[in-house]
Protein backbone atom coordinates (compact mmCIF):
# COMPACT_ATOMS: atom_id res chain seq x y z
CA UNK A 1 0.00 0.00 0.00
CA UNK A 2 1.50 3.91 -0.66
CA UNK A 3 2.64 4.88 2.27
CA UNK A 4 1.48 8.34 1.41
CA UNK A 5 -1.75 9.92 2.50
CA UNK A 6 -5.12 9.53 0.19
CA UNK A 7 -6.00 12.71 -1.17
CA UNK A 8 -9.67 13.60 -0.44
CA UNK A 9 -11.15 16.08 -2.40
CA UNK A 10 -14.40 17.84 -1.17
CA UNK A 11 -16.44 19.30 -3.81
CA UNK A 12 -19.64 21.26 -2.96
CA UNK A 13 -21.79 19.28 -5.40
CA UNK A 14 -24.51 20.52 -7.59
CA UNK A 15 -27.80 19.15 -9.43
CA UNK A 16 -25.94 20.70 -12.92
CA UNK A 17 -24.11 17.32 -14.39
CA UNK A 18 -21.30 19.51 -15.42
CA UNK A 19 -20.04 20.34 -11.88
CA UNK A 20 -19.01 16.08 -10.97
CA UNK A 21 -17.83 16.10 -14.50
CA UNK A 22 -15.57 18.78 -14.31
CA UNK A 23 -14.39 18.04 -10.70
CA UNK A 24 -14.02 14.56 -12.03
CA UNK A 25 -11.78 16.44 -14.87
CA UNK A 26 -9.50 17.87 -12.69
CA UNK A 27 -9.00 15.33 -10.44
CA UNK A 28 -7.60 13.06 -12.89
CA UNK A 29 -5.44 15.58 -14.17
CA UNK A 30 -3.98 15.56 -10.28
CA UNK A 31 -3.53 11.90 -10.73
CA UNK A 32 -1.48 12.61 -13.60
CA UNK A 33 0.71 14.78 -12.34
CA UNK A 34 1.52 12.36 -9.03
CA UNK A 35 1.13 8.62 -10.34
CA UNK A 36 0.50 6.64 -7.32
CA UNK A 37 -1.09 9.18 -5.02
CA UNK A 38 -4.76 7.83 -4.80
CA UNK A 39 -7.26 10.51 -5.27
CA UNK A 40 -10.82 10.10 -4.08
CA UNK A 41 -13.94 12.44 -4.56
CA UNK A 42 -16.53 13.39 -1.74
CA UNK A 43 -19.54 15.77 -2.20
CA UNK A 44 -21.04 17.96 0.48
CA UNK A 45 -24.86 17.54 -1.16
CA UNK A 46 -26.27 16.92 -4.30
CA UNK A 47 -24.12 14.42 -5.74
CA UNK A 48 -22.77 11.11 -4.43
CA UNK A 49 -20.68 9.83 -3.41
CA UNK A 50 -20.98 11.87 0.50
CA UNK A 51 -18.11 12.95 2.34
CA UNK A 52 -18.53 10.18 5.22
CA UNK A 53 -19.26 7.39 2.59
CA UNK A 54 -15.99 7.86 1.15
CA UNK A 55 -14.14 7.81 4.73
CA UNK A 56 -16.10 4.83 5.64
CA UNK A 57 -14.74 3.15 2.70
CA UNK A 58 -11.21 4.27 2.83
CA UNK A 59 -11.27 3.28 6.31
CA UNK A 60 -12.46 -0.08 5.58
CA UNK A 61 -10.01 -0.66 2.91
CA UNK A 62 -6.87 -0.09 5.71
CA UNK A 63 -6.63 3.52 4.97
CA UNK A 64 -5.16 4.84 7.81
CA UNK A 65 -4.19 8.84 6.78
CA UNK A 66 -6.45 10.87 4.32
CA UNK A 67 -5.88 14.70 4.00
CA UNK A 68 -9.28 16.13 3.05
CA UNK A 69 -8.49 19.22 1.04
CA UNK A 70 -11.58 21.30 0.36
CA UNK A 71 -12.53 22.69 -3.45
CA UNK A 72 -12.88 26.15 -2.48
CA UNK A 73 -11.37 29.32 -3.60
CA UNK A 74 -12.24 31.07 -0.42
CA UNK A 75 -12.33 30.57 3.24
CA UNK A 76 -15.95 30.88 3.92
CA UNK A 77 -18.83 29.20 5.65
CA UNK A 78 -18.17 25.41 4.19
CA UNK A 79 -14.62 25.59 4.98
CA UNK A 80 -15.37 27.20 8.73
CA UNK A 81 -18.16 25.06 9.04
CA UNK A 82 -19.68 22.11 7.26
CA UNK A 83 -16.02 20.06 6.16
CA UNK A 84 -15.14 20.25 9.89
CA UNK A 85 -18.42 19.04 11.09
CA UNK A 86 -18.43 16.29 8.15
CA UNK A 87 -14.97 15.36 8.87
CA UNK A 88 -15.62 15.39 12.76
CA UNK A 89 -18.62 13.59 12.63
CA UNK A 90 -17.34 11.03 10.73
CA UNK A 91 -13.45 10.22 12.04
CA UNK A 92 -15.56 9.56 15.32
CA UNK A 93 -17.05 6.64 13.99
CA UNK A 94 -13.32 5.86 12.01
CA UNK A 95 -10.99 5.49 14.69
CA UNK A 96 -7.99 4.10 12.89
CA UNK A 97 -8.60 6.71 10.43
CA UNK A 98 -6.72 9.94 10.71
CA UNK A 99 -7.93 13.04 8.77
CA UNK A 100 -6.35 16.34 8.36
CA UNK A 101 -7.96 19.38 6.59
CA UNK A 102 -6.03 21.12 4.17
CA UNK A 103 -6.30 24.55 3.29
CA UNK A 104 -8.66 26.12 0.93
CA UNK A 105 -7.23 26.99 -2.44
CA UNK A 106 -6.92 30.49 -2.71
CA UNK A 107 -5.51 33.11 -2.52
CA UNK A 108 -2.97 32.04 -4.79
CA UNK A 109 -1.03 33.40 -7.69
CA UNK A 110 -1.89 29.64 -9.41
CA UNK A 111 -5.28 30.82 -9.75
CA UNK A 112 -4.85 34.05 -11.00
CA UNK A 113 -2.17 32.30 -13.76
CA UNK A 114 -5.73 30.22 -14.66
CA UNK A 115 -7.73 33.34 -14.56
CA UNK A 116 -5.32 34.70 -17.44
CA UNK A 117 -5.45 31.59 -19.54
CA UNK A 118 -8.83 31.02 -19.74
CA UNK A 119 -9.12 35.09 -20.50
CA UNK A 120 -6.11 34.17 -23.25
CA UNK A 121 -8.31 31.15 -24.43
CA UNK A 122 -11.62 33.62 -24.82
CA UNK A 123 -9.67 36.01 -27.27
CA UNK A 124 -7.52 38.68 -25.41
CA UNK A 125 -4.00 39.06 -25.87
CA UNK A 126 -1.16 39.84 -23.93
CA UNK A 127 -1.15 44.01 -26.06
CA UNK A 128 -4.97 44.04 -24.87
CA UNK A 129 -4.49 44.43 -20.96
CA UNK A 130 -3.63 48.49 -20.96
CA UNK A 131 -6.86 48.87 -22.68
CA UNK A 132 -9.15 46.10 -20.50
CA UNK A 133 -10.93 46.22 -17.13
CA UNK A 134 -11.42 42.79 -15.90
CA UNK A 135 -14.57 41.73 -14.05
CA UNK A 136 -13.33 39.32 -11.38
CA UNK A 137 -16.69 37.30 -10.67
CA UNK A 138 -16.89 34.98 -7.97
CA UNK A 139 -19.81 33.00 -6.75
CA UNK A 140 -20.13 35.64 -3.63
CA UNK A 141 -20.70 35.11 0.14
CA UNK A 142 -22.23 36.42 3.01
CA UNK A 143 -18.86 36.16 5.10
CA UNK A 144 -16.47 39.55 5.24
CA UNK A 145 -13.47 37.47 4.93
CA UNK A 146 -14.22 35.70 2.01
CA UNK A 147 -15.06 39.46 0.42
CA UNK A 148 -12.29 40.84 1.72
CA UNK A 149 -9.90 38.60 0.10
CA UNK A 150 -11.70 38.96 -3.65
CA UNK A 151 -11.13 42.30 -3.19
CA UNK A 152 -7.21 42.41 -2.62
CA UNK A 153 -7.37 39.64 -5.23
CA UNK A 154 -8.55 41.89 -7.75
CA UNK A 155 -6.29 44.73 -6.48
CA UNK A 156 -3.49 42.82 -6.84
CA UNK A 157 -4.02 40.96 -10.07
CA UNK A 158 -4.08 44.34 -11.66
CA UNK A 159 -1.11 45.67 -9.79
CA UNK A 160 1.18 42.85 -11.18
CA UNK A 161 -0.71 42.42 -14.46
CA UNK A 162 -1.24 45.51 -15.60
CA UNK A 163 -4.83 45.47 -16.38
CA UNK A 164 -6.57 48.39 -16.94
CA UNK A 165 -9.04 47.71 -14.23
CA UNK A 166 -9.72 44.85 -11.91
CA UNK A 167 -13.01 45.09 -10.03
CA UNK A 168 -14.73 42.34 -7.56
CA UNK A 169 -18.33 41.27 -8.44
CA UNK A 170 -20.63 38.11 -7.38
CA UNK A 171 -23.54 36.02 -8.23
CA UNK A 172 -25.03 35.65 -4.87
CA UNK A 173 -24.92 37.18 -0.77
CA UNK A 174 -23.01 40.64 -1.95
CA UNK A 175 -22.87 43.23 -4.25
CA UNK A 176 -22.03 44.44 -7.11
CA UNK A 177 -23.65 42.14 -9.66
CA UNK A 178 -21.54 41.23 -12.11
CA UNK A 179 -23.72 43.45 -14.68
CA UNK A 180 -23.31 46.40 -12.40
CA UNK A 181 -19.15 45.99 -12.58
CA UNK A 182 -19.44 45.59 -16.42
CA UNK A 183 -21.36 48.74 -16.90
CA UNK A 184 -19.42 50.69 -14.09
CA UNK A 185 -16.34 49.96 -16.15
CA UNK A 186 -18.16 51.38 -19.40
CA UNK A 187 -18.89 54.41 -17.50
CA UNK A 188 -15.47 55.03 -16.40
CA UNK A 189 -14.74 54.90 -19.74
CA UNK A 190 -12.83 51.78 -20.05
CA UNK A 191 -12.77 50.84 -24.10
CA UNK A 192 -12.99 46.70 -23.46
CA UNK A 193 -14.26 44.75 -20.44
CA UNK A 194 -13.52 40.99 -19.81
CA UNK A 195 -15.27 39.01 -17.14
CA UNK A 196 -12.97 36.44 -15.58
CA UNK A 197 -15.33 33.89 -13.56
CA UNK A 198 -13.39 32.93 -10.18
CA UNK A 199 -15.14 29.48 -9.93
CA UNK A 200 -13.82 26.35 -10.31
CA UNK A 201 -16.84 24.32 -12.14
CA UNK A 202 -20.27 25.33 -14.07
CA UNK A 203 -23.37 25.28 -12.17
CA UNK A 204 -26.25 27.95 -11.19
CA UNK A 205 -24.40 30.65 -9.85
CA UNK A 206 -21.68 30.65 -12.84
CA UNK A 207 -24.50 30.37 -15.59
CA UNK A 208 -26.00 33.93 -13.13
CA UNK A 209 -22.20 35.54 -13.57
CA UNK A 210 -22.46 34.48 -17.69
CA UNK A 211 -26.04 35.27 -17.78
CA UNK A 212 -24.37 39.42 -16.22
CA UNK A 213 -21.88 39.20 -18.44
CA UNK A 214 -24.25 38.90 -21.59
CA UNK A 215 -26.66 41.54 -19.79
CA UNK A 216 -24.26 44.13 -19.50
CA UNK A 217 -22.62 43.21 -23.04
CA UNK A 218 -18.99 42.47 -21.97
CA UNK A 219 -16.62 42.59 -24.68
CA UNK A 220 -15.01 38.87 -23.53
CA UNK A 221 -16.53 36.52 -21.29
CA UNK A 222 -14.06 33.56 -20.07
CA UNK A 223 -14.45 30.04 -19.13
CA UNK A 224 -14.74 28.96 -15.53
CA UNK A 225 -11.27 27.74 -14.31
CA UNK A 226 -11.90 24.15 -14.68
CA UNK A 227 -9.48 21.61 -14.66
CA UNK A 228 -6.92 23.91 -15.77
CA UNK A 229 -3.36 22.65 -14.87
CA UNK A 230 -2.38 25.55 -12.38
CA UNK A 231 -5.39 24.35 -10.40
CA UNK A 232 -4.06 21.19 -10.54
CA UNK A 233 -0.71 21.92 -9.31
CA UNK A 234 -2.30 24.25 -6.55
CA UNK A 235 -4.52 21.14 -4.93
CA UNK A 236 -0.88 19.34 -4.72
CA UNK A 237 0.68 22.03 -2.95
CA UNK A 238 -2.07 22.45 -0.64
CA UNK A 239 -1.63 18.47 0.01
CA UNK A 240 1.96 18.64 0.17
CA UNK A 241 1.56 21.35 3.00
CA UNK A 242 -0.63 19.40 5.10
CA UNK A 243 1.95 16.51 5.26
CA UNK A 244 4.64 18.36 6.52
CA UNK A 245 7.52 16.68 6.13
CA UNK A 246 6.15 13.37 4.36
CA UNK A 247 6.18 15.12 0.59
CA UNK A 248 8.98 17.82 0.52
CA UNK A 249 10.69 15.85 -2.43
CA UNK A 250 6.98 15.75 -4.37
CA UNK A 251 6.63 19.59 -3.79
CA UNK A 252 10.15 20.41 -4.85
CA UNK A 253 9.71 18.23 -7.94
CA UNK A 254 6.12 19.82 -8.12
CA UNK A 255 7.91 23.42 -7.97
CA UNK A 256 10.42 23.39 -10.15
Amino acid sequence: MDARPTLLVIAHGSRDPRHAATVSALCARVRSLRPGLRVEVGYLDFNAPRVPRVLERLSAEGVREVVALPLLLTRAFHAKSDIPAALREATARLPLLTVRQADVLGPSSLLTDALERRLAQAGLRPGDRRSTGVVLASAGSSDPEAIAVIAEIAREWRHTAGWCAVRPAFASASLPRTADAVRELRAEGVGRVAVAPYVIAPGFLPDRIAAGAREARADVLAPVLGAAPELARLLLRRYDRAVPGRARGDLAALIA
